[in-house]
């Protein structure tokens, strides 16, 4: 019998390729999505990728009446991957009850109704901005949880203590709190990628869309910090090995203990500078980049990478895509999308 998993922002930029991996694996994705973050035809993108239909409801992840009924369609619901959220540190500052409202009202939303349907599985979309400006860049699952600089990185560590105090409520809640480092790429189909929504905030969009003369010029900002040629390092991962690790924690869901909530680390465990990744998009694609030096942003953390040993050991899951590969992608995606 084929297990139906409910997939909140399954039409955002990771939600897609995670139904994609889901429905690989030869579950039922059913996606909840109000298009706040996303586009109507990416549904049909999905499907024409899948080669089937993919049930869909245009249902706001706050509203707990409207997603019951969404669930209350389906019997037995093995699981539920939770995206749906507001994601932009930027914008969390300017707009903070914005943030809370819906983040941390919709997990909430999505926990009552998950229990009052029996569901057990919960993988939940979480961020390594938990972990702050760590004393080691490698982090690892154990590393503190540092007070958050912004709303949108508060909004990511009250979810996931909620989630750890309700699976030791009433009932049988079972969650992964997946910590992702940085999500580059798009799918190799070229069919579905990150889209952002006005200007990009993530290095990657904002990298293509100036290749593409979307936008004039890249600024790099600052690079005078202790790295070695100066730039902020992250750990870019592929969209698709991010989206195949949610598959991995839904199963690892099937034999974990109840009451439990299991936090995992998803990157690749190398830094890469943004030096780098403007290097390795100009070499992969053939171009070049305008880009310009300004100054430092706020906030920014100058060194941070998973160690991500404890996914690879528990999950069985690892990288199979290089940097070289998901900027290919990445090129590929906009190209595809016209002017």
């Amino acid at each position: 019998m084929t297990k139906t998993v409910i997939v909140t922002g399954g039409a955002g930029y990771i939600g897609s390729h995670t139904v994609v991996e889901l429905y690989n694996a030869g579950y039922n994705p059913v996606i909840i999505d109000d298009f706040r973050n996303s586009k109507p035809w990416i549904i049909d993108r999905i499907e024409s990728i899948c080669g089937g239909k993919i049930p869909f409801f245009n249902v706001d992840c706050q509203d707990e009446l409207a997603v019951k009924k969404v669930v209350e369609n389906y019997t037995n619901v093995h699981g539920l991957i939770h995206f749906a959220a507001d994601k932009a540190v930027g914008e969390s500052v300017a707009k903070p009850v914005q943030y809370y409202q819906n983040n941390v009202g919709s997990l909430c939303a999505i926990l009552n109704v998950m229990q009052s349907c029996n569901i057990e599985n919960l993988v939940f979309s979480s961020s390594c901005t938990v972990y702050g400006e760590a004393a080691d860049p490698a982090v690892t699952e154990e590393t503190p949880i540092k007070e958050a600089a912004s709303p949108y990185g508060d909004t990511k560590i009250t979810c996931e203590k909620i989630i750890q105090f309700a699976t030791k409520g009433e009932g049988q809640l079972k969650s992964t709190l997946l910590r992702y480092f940085n999500p580059i790429g798009a799918h190799p189909s070229a069919k579905i990628g990150e889209l952002p929504q006005g200007v990009p905030n993530n290095l990657m969009p904002y990298i293509t869309q100036t290749a593409k003369g979307i936008r004039e010029k890249l600024t790099v900002f600052g690079n005078d910090y202790d790295t070695p040629d100066g730039t902020n390092i992250r750990d870019y991962i592929h969209v698709v090995d991010l989206a195949i690790a949610h598959v991995k924690a839904l199963e690892f869901l099937d034999t974990a203990a109840n009451n439990s909530a299991e936090p995992f680390n998803l990157g690749t465990g190398r830094g890469s500078s943004v030096l780098e990744m403007i290097r390795a998009f100009e070499t992969e694609n053939n171009l070049k980049l305008n880009y310009v030096i300004g100054p430092r942003r706020a906030g920014d953390v100058p060194m941070i990478y998973a160690n991500p040993k404890k996914a690879q050991d528990v999950l069985g899951w690892t990288c199979k895509y290089t940097v070289s590969d998901a900027v290919k992608h990445a090129w590929n995606w906009e190209q595809s999308l016209g002017n």
